[in-house]
């Protein structure tokens, strides 16, 4: 047996862009979306309902599709990171994260030593593996979310910390935090994201960020390569176009 191979790794490397889709709250769910091409599933540990028991299904229904798991857990914590790896957990997603000492706190956790301090056990991803521990940092993506207006005054710090494999600015919260919570479009708000991304590609460093089908574009114009989007938007778009097709004129 050899290791999955990490598909968003891969492709961030080869400086390609990633898709990741968030809103699925069962294996099966993710299975039926397996045929979509699709890079990546986002399983969402910190608002939504996912336990450590869904999360083996989950994961292996990824799996199944050759798409990576990407989870976001609710805390910067160094156990609840490896235990999600340990789960079957291909990418992890630390919200919060504001200064460099935080980012530091998710490579320790994500990684195996010599890089980090990630408990000693072979995650499901490594079941057969002879050589897993030997190879299992190059397939761990770490991904630590810029949300707060304060983590963009210490970015460049933040930036200077290897291992991260994705800065992701979060719109929403980043909005709040800057006092815009009933007005997170406001010109202010998507003019300090857009610098944050616009300063991280500068750096060096891949960004990433949620979108919808009219906002990508102009995200990719800016330089992100990971690309966020939930599948809420083309439910409701869907349900809409259906509806008024069979409605009859009146």
């Amino acid at each position: 047996m050899e290791m999955r191979a990490n598909r968003i790794k891969q492709k961030l490397a080869n400086d390609e862009v990633v898709s990741v889709a968030a809103g699925f709250n069962h294996a099966d769910d993710i299975d039926a979306f397996g045929p979509s091409g699709f890079d990546g599933v986002w399983i969402e540990g910190e608002h939504g309902g996912m336990s450590f028991e869904d999360l083996g299904n989950m994961t292996r229904a990824c799996d199944l599709w050759g798409m990576n798991s990407v989870v976001r857990v609710n805390r910067n914590d160094q156990n609840l990171i490896y235990r999600t790896l340990d789960r079957g957990a291909q990418g992890i997603v630390v919200p919060h994260v504001n200064t460099k000492a935080e980012a530091e706190n998710v490579v320790a956790g994500g990684k195996f030593a010599p890089i980090g301090q990630r408990g000693m056990f072979t995650s499901r991803q490594g079941y057969g593996v002879s050589n897993y521990f030997e190879h299992a940092n190059d397939h761990s993506l770490l991904i630590v979310l810029i949300e707060d207006i304060v983590a963009a005054e210490n970015l460049d710090e933040i930036l200077e910390v290897d291992h991260i494999d994705v800065f992701f600015v979060a719109p929403s919260d980043f909005g709040a935090s800057m006092g815009y919570i009933h007005d997170l479009g406001n010109e202010v708000v998507t003019s300090k994201i857009k610098e944050t991304m616009k300063r991280i590609v500068a750096a060096g460093r891949t960004t990433g960020t949620m979108c919808t089908n009219e906002t990508a574009a102009q995200f990719v114009d800016i330089g992100v390569q990971f690309f966020l989007t939930g599948i809420g938007g083309w439910l409701q778009s869907g349900a809409a176009d259906f509806l008024h097709r069979i409605q009859k004129k009146s």
